[in-house]
């Protein structure tokens, strides 16, 4: 269990690394945890508020049932784990929703955002 454990931080820290927001929900839709790209961009909502409550509070009625429709799609099959849920223009990214397992079960599932921009990072300016 203690090696478990240390995975957990190596998992996290990638998660809280992320410079996308990654919104992690149960199955319950609760929202279990916001890395903190996704506390930035949900902070005029409430940011790490929004933590516990749940995400289909946050969305109209047919968002919601599209939520439950992916949920539900998860459930069906192992394979299937990961739906394109739109592309935002504006900020000109992809929106998606992943399913989280363990040993195969569903256990939840995440908000990921992939933002389309050409990287204006040169490679490797370590200084």
């Amino acid at each position: 269990m203690e090696k478990y454990s240390s995975y957990v931080s190596f998992f996290r820290s990638i998660v809280d690394q992320d410079r996308c927001a990654v919104v992690i929900c149960n199955l319950e839709h609760e929202i279990i945890y916001m890395n903190p790209a996704a506390v930035r961009n949900y902070e005029k909502w409430g940011g790490e508020k929004l933590m516990g409550r749940s995400l289909m509070e946050c969305h109209n009625q047919k968002s919601r049932e599209k939520i439950q429709q992916v949920v539900d799609w998860f459930m069906e099959d192992d394979n299937h784990n990961i739906v394109y849920t739109f592309h935002n223009e504006k900020q000109n990214k992809d929106v998606y929703m992943v399913a989280l397992r363990d040993e195969g079960k569903l256990i939840g599932y995440y908000e990921k955002h992939e933002y389309r921009n050409t990287e204006t990072m040169k490679p490797y300016d370590l200084w």
